[in-house]
């Protein structure tokens, strides 16, 4: 059964690809009335909602986008990158560029959300995306850990102010999922057979798959939930060492089974 967000204005930052635009079209299935703030304002969505040009990184273009989509009842605040480069090639650009989308758009749309929501006395949920990056530190990607734990900041901070005023705030922690940065990974079994060794589900996951997590908090199925993060990583999180083992399991077609 498909939650009923009918009537509900819902916002997501980042809603032209992968875990954004699954949000969105999930969103749409559930009666939303869907507002997308994307810089790729014309991509082809095959799904009712409304495409607004919007840079994150600019207050003045988020004013201008939430002027339009009026206050939400719901915002996802999911637009990120993720820029692959050792600690040493990360140059003061790529962590600039990093922590300006990641973290300070993500302060600066909850930011300007909840002054809108607070003034309206309007009650609601934010969900922040964040990531199991958010909590270890996997290599090539300092930029990205920083800004995703950083993320868990805001997340705690904001729940604490603005639970008074009925405006609930979660987050949701994908691990590896198919999108557009990673699909060289999913496309290299070499690479992705240790990987999802190491995840007890034995596989990735796909966008749908966290979209769903991310409405259940936005939902009154979630009305007593503020401050928490939901892992959305097959299980990864929850073990130090893997559980598949090739004297006991097989890898074939990017999912780890066990044998018969």
């Amino acid at each position: 059964m498909e939650l009923s967000l009918k009537g509900k204005t819902a916002v997501v930052t980042g809603g032209t690809h992968g875990i954004g635009r699954a949000i969105a079209r999930r969103l749409a299935a559930c009666a939303a009335n869907v507002y997308i703030f994307d810089i790729d304002s014309d991509a082809d969505i095959d799904f009712p909602c409304h495409q607004l040009h919007c840079d994150v990184t600019s207050r003045e273009s988020l004013q201008a986008a939430f002027d339009h989509s009026g206050i939400p009842d719901a915002l996802f605040i999911n637009a990120g990158t993720g820029i692959v480069k050792p600690l040493q090639d990360t140059t003061r650009e790529v962590w600039d560029k990093t922590l300006a989308l990641n973290l300070t758009a993500a302060f600066e749309t909850l930011h300007e959300a909840a002054a809108r929501m607070k003034a309206a006395h309007r009650p609601g949920a934010i969900v922040l995306t964040a990531s199991t990056n958010s909590y270890d530190g996997e290599e090539n990607l300092i930029a990205y850990n920083a800004t995703k734990a950083g993320v868990l900041g805001i997340l705690h901070t904001a729940a604490n102010e603005l639970g008074p005023f009925g405006i609930r705030v979660n987050a949701v922690n994908p691990g590896l999922i198919r999108t557009r940065l990673t699909q060289a990974a999913f496309d290299s079994p070499n690479v992705i057979k240790d990987y999802f060794r190491a995840i007890p589900l034995g596989r990735g996951g796909e966008p749908d798959e966290v979209a769903k997590a991310a409405i259940f908090l936005a939902s009154d199925w979630a009305s007593y939930i503020t401050g928490a993060t939901l892992l959305v990583d097959g299980g990864q999180m929850c073990c130090k060492f893997g559980p598949w083992k090739d004297s006991e399991a097989d890898f074939q077609n990017g999912h780890w089974s066990l044998r018969p």
